[in-house]
């Protein structure tokens, strides 16, 4: 599935590259176990080729959820653990940071299958993958990298985008 649309977060921030309202760009897949796992590392590849088209210095990092509480404690644990989730990172802030994540690829295994009663079409449990493009994210990785005017930048970023080169 190739999803497009608004996220939302509630965690009030002033860095912009932690907005509340935020536009992701995703490519779902709900199958068996083995379609979603190739599916999760497939973007990992795909999704560095983007960034690198893009002339975006990006580092793949293996990644969990915040979740809360005790249990989403043990849940973030077996993430990094199963190594379930890789974030595609950009350093916004120069040495100041280790990178910001402007695309995951995640692994959901079973979880949506059996929350949402999806089954493949032999009748066992389906389970699901994802990768997300954060567009404002992108959008400033852009900017930090290559300046506020976009027809300055490097021929072969514009031809990337789809632009002139």
């Amino acid at each position: 599935m190739d999803i497009y649309g608004y996220c939302f977060r509630h965690e009030p921030a002033v860095d912009p590259a932690r907005m509340q309202a935020f536009r992701q760009h995703e490519y779902v897949i709900v199958g068996t176990a083995e379609q979603a796992q190739e599916h999760r590392d497939l973007w990992v590849r795909l999704g560095l080729e983007v960034l690198a088209d893009l002339q975006l210095e990006a580092t793949a990092v293996a990644a969990n959820d915040p979740f809360f509480g005790r249990a989403g404690r043990i849940l973030a644990v077996n993430q990094l653990d199963e190594n379930l989730k890789t974030e595609l990172t950009v350093r916004l802030y120069g040495d100041l940071d280790d990178g910001t994540a402007v695309v995951s690829s995640n692994c959901h295994r079973d979880h949506f299958g059996l929350t949402f009663g999806l089954s493949t079409a032999t009748g066992e449990v389906a389970h699901s993958a994802c990768v997300g493009f954060g567009m404002e994210r992108i959008a400033l990785a852009l900017i930090r990298t290559h300046g506020v005017d976009p027809s300055a930048w490097p021929a072969g970023v514009r031809t990337s985008m789809g632009g002139p080169g």
